[in-house]
């Protein structure tokens, strides 16, 4: 696979910042929440209230617009504060494209705006060649939102392809790929508007941080209302969350390369075991997205993986209960191995197979993690 250049240098050097009053190389936290104005009543910088944004937070985003090949980004308090800011910029009466199975907030926030908001929402299957395509209306979709994979069976989209077919009928593509990190994914070289990112996920990378964050190819009026709902809203990132996920994407690129190693010897072993019905992993070739995601992800694909238990949601929860190694929790793109029930999680209107266990498989012995299905699924 072909790495994005300097991507691994820029990451561990968090952008090469060095203090100039101290020459500290690692930033410092600035947690001042207001900012001395002079004699004349101007301000010496860009900041006046933390509410709108802080040194650290301004310093964060330079590297995130970098990482993303993006025009700007913004940081946002949670990953569905960013959500929430790139869907409100859909007028009422507009129209939404989005896949039927994906992250369960955003569908839930999906269904919540098309009542509030006077929204029509058309779900589309991302499994379905053609699907996306058939689901936009000339003149009314006004946005697609895509995730690459699909959260928790793992469709993949095909970004080059969205892409013109959004803008065709005038409406702008936001990707959610929280999953494939701009180490392996960048959604803006191959033609999307938006990328979102959990920042909690994979960016962070140690179940310590809850952030968002949305790039933009174009910075224009649509962005600056979405950087003006945030401040109006108070969700940006706080400025020790902010140093936080700083240093957590100083060790990216290694974390998501052992992840991704270690998910692949996983689904390869388990894709024939005689307990599972199936392995979803775009990494393998049988996938049905597998030479799509070949494309997309230049450095890997991730440790995001799901398995379909042979049996029911019993059974599945039966496997999840014996489990010794990975960890009973929800949430992804940690270092160490999650397994989520995502039927129980999502609760009875979930559209996801009730046999279904989302795994996050993290940086610890393959051999291990191995040891530990095998021993649960009998």
């Amino acid at each position: 696979m072909t790495r994005f250049p300097d991507i691994e240098t820029t990451l561990a050097q968090a952008g090469h910042f060095v203090d100039q009053a101290s020459g500290a190389i690692v930033a410092p936290i600035q947690l001042s929440t207001t900012f001395a104005r002079d004699a004349a009543y101007q301000l010496p910088g860009q900041h006046s209230y933390a509410r709108a944004g802080t040194p650290g937070t301004a310093q964060l985003e330079q590297l995130l617009a970098k990482l993303d090949d993006a025009a700007d980004a913004m940081v946002f308090s949670s990953g569905m504060a960013g959500i929430v800011a790139v869907l409100e910029s859909v007028t009422p009466g507009q129209r939404i494209s989005a896949p039927s199975i994906m992250y369960h907030g955003t569908r839930d926030w999906l269904n919540h705006i098309a009542t509030q908001r006077n929204l029509s929402i058309d779900w589309y299957n991302a499994g379905e060649q053609g699907a996306l395509e058939r689901s936009l209306r000339p003149g009314e979709t006004a946005l697609v939102w895509a995730e690459t994979a699909t959260n928790p069976v793992w469709d993949v989209t095909d970004i080059k392809r969205a892409a013109p077919a959004a803008h065709d009928v005038g409406a702008r593509l936001a990707v959610d790929s929280t999953v494939a990190p701009p180490v392996t994914c960048k959604p803006l070289q191959l033609g999307a508007d938006y990328v979102f990112h959990s920042a909690t996920k994979y960016l962070n990378g140690h179940s310590d941080v809850t952030a968002g964050v949305v790039c933009t190819a174009l910075g224009d009026t649509q962005w600056d209302a979405m950087r003006l709902h945030r401040t109006l809203t108070g969700t940006t990132l706080a400025p020790f969350e902010a140093w936080l996920l700083g240093r957590g994407l100083r060790t990216l690129a290694l974390r998501f390369a052992r992840a991704s190693d270690n998910a692949m010897a996983i689904a390869e072993h388990f894709s024939d075991h005689r307990a599972v019905d199936a392995v979803l992993y775009p990494g393998l070739a049988s996938h049905p997205g597998h030479c799509i995601a070949a494309a997309q992800m230049r450095n890997g694909f991730g440790g995001m993986m799901s398995i379909l238990v042979r049996g029911d949601a019993q059974a599945a929860l039966a496997v999840v209960g014996k489990l010794r190694v990975f960890a009973r929790a929800t949430s992804l793109g940690g270092v160490e191995s999650l397994v989520e029930h995502r039927a129980t999680v999502e609760g009875p209107r979930s559209p996801v197979p009730k046999n279904l266990l989302r795994l996050s498989i993290g940086i610890e012995s393959a051999d291990d993690l191995i040891a530990d299905l095998e021993q649960a699924l009998g």
